[in-house]
């Protein structure tokens, strides 16, 4: 069956202009398995302070997010600027846990799952680890995310000869995105999701932060302990609050 484009979801807020959906982990799974049921085409974005400051200094990538279905809050500064509009939002939206409880209703619901991304062998690890965790689940193929631009097309034919519901996509902002968009035609997956580091979490290569950082909203301080890489993203949370600050509520 063809798949049908997508339509702007409700719920949606604008921080720093740019929309985001103000939906619970359950509202969007809920919507995200009705929009696969339907054929519907999903583009899910899950923005924390670092994609929206990307999109603001990136015209391009501003646009990539104008595509997106679902643009969820999937950071603590996000959430603290919905706060300022009213939004309690109860907790972030991650592309982690969107992802592991896609795989999980897959082994009752049939959506066929593909990983691109990460370096070689971790994909193929993070869906083994997700089969063994959830027997049945529908993971139908893996790929590591070290290939060129120029190969991107070529990629997209192996991955649609697997026939895919849904796509995963770990390699990073705004590179996974762009593949996204540029291959939706040939893959022709109903939900397609950049998920950054989740392949290397499903894996075990990296680790959640522990519930009591979660709650304590410094996931973001833990992950950049075990990934000092992140540092660079952190350093624009600061120019990202004054951003909000500046704003009107």
């Amino acid at each position: 069956m063809a798949v049908k484009v997508h339509e702007q979801p409700l719920k949606a807020a604008k921080v720093l202009g740019i929309p985001v959906s103000a939906m619970e982990i359950d509202q969007v799974l809920d919507l995200a398995k009705n929009r696969l049921k339907n054929y519907q085409w999903t583009f899910i974005v899950t923005a924390d302070a670092n994609c929206l400051m990307l999109a603001l200094a990136d015209p391009a990538f501003r646009g990539v997010l104008d595509e997106a279905a679902m643009v969820t809050a999937d950071g603590s500064g996000v959430l603290w600027a919905l706060r300022r509009q009213g939004i309690d939002q109860k907790g972030k939206v991650s592309g982690v846990e969107i992802a592991e409880r896609l795989v999980a209703a897959s082994a009752d619901q049939g959506f066929r799952i593909f990983f691109l991304g990460s370096s070689p062998g971790v994909a193929e690890m993070a869906a083994e680890k997700m089969r063994l965790k959830y027997p049945g689940c529908q993971i139908v193929g893996s790929r590591h995310g070290f290939f060129p631009a120029s190969d991107d097309l070529l990629v997209a034919e192996e991955i649609a000869a697997t026939q895919p519901d849904i796509l995963f996509v770990a390699m990073g902002m705004p590179r996974q995105e762009q593949f996204i968009l540029k291959t939706r035609d040939v893959i022709k997956a109903t939900l397609v999701m950049g998920v950054g580091g989740t392949l290397d979490v499903m894996s075990g290569k990296l680790h959640r932060a522990p519930r009591i950082w979660q709650k304590l909203h410094l996931e973001w301080l833990y992950r950049t302990l075990q990934n000092p890489k992140k540092l660079e993203k952190v350093k624009k949370l600061p120019a990202f609050f004054w951003r909000v600050l500046r704003d009107k509520p």
